[in-house]
């Protein structure tokens, strides 16, 4: 199938034609022809005004739910749901049932995600059944070509477990992920510790909860010589501990997600059960510390922490809602109303170059006779999120009904082209 973007403009910073505003011919899959203007027939043409290229955007923490929980989301409606937020590949945690904890399971993921637009990689769990008591077949599923292992949504909290685990992986180069969160204290609670968890009448969770994990883990980090990632950052004191650690030389890479740049603890004022995540949304303070830090360069990566649950997991009680929201489709466009001046090449280091190198993740740069995974969006756009908006199997957002700037057009990875109406 030929495909004829035109007057694109091209972000990508490993490409010749950087900022430059080109015609691009790709032809079953490939780039056959990069030029200002190019008259030649193609079986599908794209032109719109505004229309930006990057390389294909890469999520690096995302719940599909495959095997076990597909009532909330299949392999399917998550690639359809990535691919509707500009996202070409998806790196899947392993809280599935049965959990990603050994050879068999990583290779389900692969063998079936294989016709799918979008590519989806396993993260293979640290301990069985993600539970945090044994080491899980890490070596095998290495050999199945997992590369990146966490324990998901369950912050590993046993400091020796942690520690064989970063020595495992150390060997072949790849990457532990850590949610930094110390169960111990308050594992009750529902929201950011503050003025507004009082004032709702809601236990809170302390920020040094976060704290005292990435203190600590860095410091394992140092010790084994390996490479971690913590997701979901949401504390500056946390940041400002990262920094010191890569100044160190430590291998500690993080990533922060667009809900908690959003939204803060003064949106849960009427007990939205949407906004329940973990980590909590923080303060009004530390959301825009956290705004900074993405401007300043601190983050290294954008997780959307796509979590999807059905209706009855989330209409009910505050305290017995589950946490998470779906985030996929909606990334980039409540990253860039929440930081409208930021540099379109920064929202590309982001979102693909920075992931594909701290994952060990393959980049196509933007070249002739390259192979064509490729994300289309207009940063000038604008939309309001609604249901018909969604491709996921659940509905949990909270940005339903907002009206948030840039739009996704779509994604072309290979000869798979998915464009949004």
């Amino acid at each position: 199938m030929k495909v004829l973007i035109k007057q694109v403009t091209i972000i990508d910073p490993t490409s010749s034609h950087n900022k430059t505003q080109q015609d691009i011919l790709i032809n079953n899959g490939f780039i056959e022809n990069i030029h200002p203007n190019i008259n030649e027939s193609a079986d599908m043409t794209i032109q719109e005004t505004g229309l930006h290229i990057s390389p294909g955007w890469i999520d690096v923490f995302a719940h599909l739910c495959d095997p076990g929980y597909e009532y909330k989301e299949s392999l399917e409606t998550g690639a359809f749901a990535a691919a509707a937020g500009g996202f070409t590949t998806v790196m899947v945690i392993p809280n599935t049932k049965p959990a990603i904890d050994n050879k068999a399971q990583a290779e389900y993921i692969f063998q079936k995600s294989k016709s799918l637009a979008v590519n989806i990689v396993p993260i293979g769990a640290v301990t069985k059944n993600t539970d945090g008591k044994e080491l899980a077949e890490m070596y095998d599923m290495q050999n199945s070509g997992v590369s990146t292992f966490s324990d998901g949504l369950n912050s590993i909290q046993s400091a020796g477990l942690l520690i064989k685990a970063l020595q495992y992986v150390k060997s072949f180069e790849g990457v532990i992920i850590q949610i930094p969160d110390d169960k111990s204290l308050v594992p009750h609670g529902l929201m950011n510790e503050g003025i507004v968890s009082t004032r709702l009448g809601l236990p809170g969770k302390p920020m040094m909860s976060e704290e005292l994990v990435v203190a600590r883990d860095i410091k394992l980090a140092r010790y084994t010589g390996s490479k971690l990632h913590f997701t979901a950052v949401t504390s500056a004191k946390s940041l400002e501990y990262i920094r010191r650690g890569k100044e160190g030389g430590i291998s500690v890479t993080c990533s922060v997600t667009p809900y908690h740049l959003f939204f803060c603890d003064e949106d849960l004022m009427d007990y939205d059960t949407n906004l329940k995540v973990n980590p909590p949304l923080r303060t009004r303070a530390d959301m825009m510390s956290l705004r900074k830090a993405v401007e300043e360069g601190a983050v290294d990566c954008i997780a959307t922490h796509h979590l999807p649950h059905e209706y009855d997991s989330k209409m009910l009680e505050f305290e017995y809602a589950k946490d998470g929201m779906i985030g996929l489709e909606t990334a980039y466009c409540a990253l860039k109303t929440v930081l409208p001046r930021m540099p379109e090449q920064r929202w590309v280091e982001l979102l693909s170059l920075q992931p594909a190198a701290i994952f060990n993740l393959p980049i196509n740069s933007i070249e002739m006779n390259k192979a064509v995974v490729l994300t289309i969006y207009q940063p000038n756009g604008n939309c309001i999120f609604t249901k018909q908006n969604i491709r996921s199997k659940s509905t949990n957002s909270p940005f339903l009904g907002k009206a948030l700037k840039g739009r996704v057009a779509g994604i072309l990875n290979g000869d798979k082209l998915l464009m949004n109406q």
